[in-house]
């Protein structure tokens, strides 16, 4: 039996597909898009199936639906679970959180929150914090907080926690494990990098992944992610601390039918590769499709990490930074190189997460070698972030046919503060160089890598096309792009990042019926106001999802 047709009228379709712009009408069976143009370019399907018309979206603007190619669901449901204490307001479907500057401020912020906590003798987990603007905050500012209750800080880039000497009792974090370990600091109860990743989260693991707390967390994460109006999203560091226990929240809350979007999962395998081995990894990551289900999806794609974390200036830059301090490899040059080769030979499609220029000539020169050792063609070896890179390596980028994947927040947050603190003007202003991408045609997409930025593309794409800082300078306007090019970034072109672009992106015969519904067109209001478009909610597989108010 053949299923009838819906056909849902509007004032503007915006399809992202240039052939055929625009249109106003568009045809629906089975989750699937049947026709689009107009009501009478439909007659033909209509004159000859069952149909209903639709006139839910008579006076708004439907586009594809928005796609976050990079983000965390676990990370999210885990830090935005917690206390959210941030320099920059945070706008959110349960509550708007305030900024708060400096360090003193930090402190009585939290010790207010922390009388508020509901079991004293619980961890108490707060997220948001950046030395930048909160100042130096160590074990002994936290101890004077609570010498009793465990505090941990987790900071803005998720990459370093800092722990108040309660906290590394209760989790197990002793000086003789820490040893002389590079990446932790542990007078000051700090953790980093590879020395949380591999020494701390180990410990932290049962309790962050608590099952009710994570999937409570993950429950919430939705509403997030939808309040943005995605249809798509990419967890990009599937297995970065324990498999078993992250694929719980995906599982069990995710893989519903009442979940307005689906999930491609991407591999972390440096973790998983220094637990099992590289072969075993190899063999890990093979294993992964078994999992696939109709909104959960393992792609044949894993992610490498080169240098360290934007928020934290832990990239690795060409000419340092200005109080002399140093960036750190989250995997060391040679080690990289290695794990690159034997993905790249056994055909998976390479994600790397790399945020300064000298990052950047790693993960470039190691593509250079790979393509001269087995030269592989549409390969999208995909730059992940892209903080701050020179004018030299967007060509070169563009020669080697590599694709990037950015996170324009950063330049938002962090561009005039890291213009006066570590980078100086010239290179702060720079971050995000995407008009420079824009002009020589090298695809690339906006992400959140969310909880680094909201989960809203409106957002991301304001900042793209605007590149206006949180002080509200206009930082290097010669690096914006233009309105056409950050829609596509958040569809077609996001969708071409993953590998996905036959499936979903735009509005065309045969795709997927996802669609974010606007109230306003994007292309007609000004630009400045692009990130306050209001979004009435979605539709996934052809089904209506408002966003609740």
């Amino acid at each position: 039996m053949t299923l009838p047709i819906t056909v849902f009228t509007t004032k503007k379709i915006i399809t992202m597909n240039d052939s055929q712009p625009t249109a106003t009408a568009v045809a629906v069976r089975d989750g699937k898009i049947v026709s689009v143009g107009s009501l009478e370019d439909l007659k033909p399907w209509l004159e000859a199936h069952p149909h209903r018309i639709d006139h839910t979206f008579e006076d708004k603007v439907i586009m594809p639906g928005f796609i976050d190619p990079h983000l965390h669901p676990f990370l999210a449901a885990t830090t935005l679970y917690g206390h959210t204490l941030a320099a920059l307001e945070w706008r959110l479907p349960w509550g708007t959180f305030p900024g708060v500057r400096g360090k003193q401020a930090y402190l009585d912020c939290l010790k207010e929150a922390l009388s508020t906590a509901e079991n004293p003798d619980e961890p108490f987990f707060t997220w948001g914090y950046h030395h930048l603007f909160h100042g130096h905050v160590v074990r002994k500012d936290l101890d004077q907080i609570s010498s009793t209750q465990p505090i941990v800080v987790w900071q803005r880039s998720a990459h370093e926690m800092i722990f108040n000497t309660a906290a590394l009792g209760y989790f197990n974090l002793t000086a003789e494990e820490a040893g002389d370990h590079p990446q932790i600091n542990y007078e000051e109860g700090r953790y980093f990098e590879v020395g949380l990743i591999g020494v701390g989260f180990p410990k932290l693991a049962a309790f962050v992944f608590e099952p009710k707390r994570y999937l409570d967390g993950t429950a919430r994460n939705i509403k997030a992610i939808h309040f943005g109006g995605l249809t798509t999203v990419a967890d990009l560091s599937f297995g970065v601390t324990n498999p078993d226990l992250e694929w719980l929240g995906p599982k069990e809350v995710l893989d519903d039918d009442n979940v307005p979007f689906r999930v491609y999962h991407v591999a972390d395998v440096k973790s998983q590769s220094a637990k099992l081995g590289r072969e075993k990894a190899l063999e890990w990551v093979e294993s992964l499709p078994e999992r696939n289900s109709h909104r959960l999806r393992f792609l044949k794609s894993i992610k490498l990490f080169a240098d360290g974390a934007f928020f934290s200036q832990y990239m690795q830059l060409r000419t340092g930074y200005i109080d002399g301090h140093h960036g750190e490899w989250m995997t060391p040059p040679e080690t990289f190189e290695e794990l690159a080769r034997l993905y790249w030979q056994a055909g998976y499609k390479i994600h790397v997460h790399t945020n300064g220029d000298l990052g950047l000539d790693l993960v470039l020169d190691t593509l250079q070698k790979l393509q001269d050792e087995r030269p592989r063609f549409d390969h999208r070896f995909t730059i992940e972030h892209f903080g701050y890179s020179s004018a030299d390596q967007v060509r070169r980028i563009a020669r080697l046919g590599a694709v990037v994947s950015a996170n324009p927040y950063y330049l938002y947050e962090l561009g005039e503060k890291y213009a006066q603190l570590g980078m100086g003007v010239d290179r702060a202003s720079a971050m995000s160089r995407l008009g420079s991408l824009e002009r020589m045609g090298v695809p690339f997409a906006l992400h959140s890598d969310l909880p680094m930025a909201p989960g809203q593309p409106l957002l991301l794409a304001w900042v793209a096309v605007n590149r206006i800082g949180s002080e509200g300078n206009v930082l290097c306007p010669e690096e914006r792009v233009s309105l056409h090019q950050a829609m596509r970034a958040i569809t077609i072109d996001a969708a071409f990042v993953l590998g996905v672009e036959d499936e979903i992106g735009s509005i065309e015969s045969g795709k997927i019926a996802d669609f974010t519904i606007l109230e306003q067109d994007p292309y007609k209001v000004p630009t400045e106001q692009l990130k306050d478009i209001p979004i009435w909610g979605t539709v996934f597989e052809g089904e209506l999802f408002p966003i609740e108010k």
